[in-house]
């Protein structure tokens, strides 16, 4: 390879590099996609009950729609987990058989899970 093509490839590679996207360490707990609804019911009452604030959920909040229990759940259990240190047994001692932690941020449109 001549020295032009070397220089050239560790350059390509280099800006190559540079331009992929950096995975999160950060972590969210939402639901799991096996959990049933009375589980995710209960999870909405145990974090409502326990002060987290429940508004983005309600028909005005930026988190209401889906209009699901499923997403309800998953941001409230997220803020539940985030206001108790992110540990793991914020996600998984507390929302048993129905919390999951993920890498990928599960914000969207202006529902922000911190």
């Amino acid at each position: 390879m001549s020295p032009f093509m070397s220089i050239f490839v560790i350059l390509l590679s280099s800006i190559l590099i540079h331009n992929l996207p950096v995975a999160s360490s950060k972590q969210w707990c939402i639901a799991a996609s096996n959990s049933n609804d009375k589980q995710l019911e209960d999870n909405i009452t145990f974090a409502c009950a326990l002060g987290v604030d429940c508004r983005p959920i309600l028909p005005s909040g930026a988190c209401f729609k889906p209009n699901t229990t499923f997403s309800h759940a998953s941001y409230l259990m997220n803020s539940y987990y985030e206001s108790h240190g992110r540990t793991n047994d914020a996600c998984f001692f507390f929302f048993p058989n129905s919390g999951i932690l993920t890498t990928w941020d599960p914000s969207y449109n202006s529902c922000i899970y911190k």
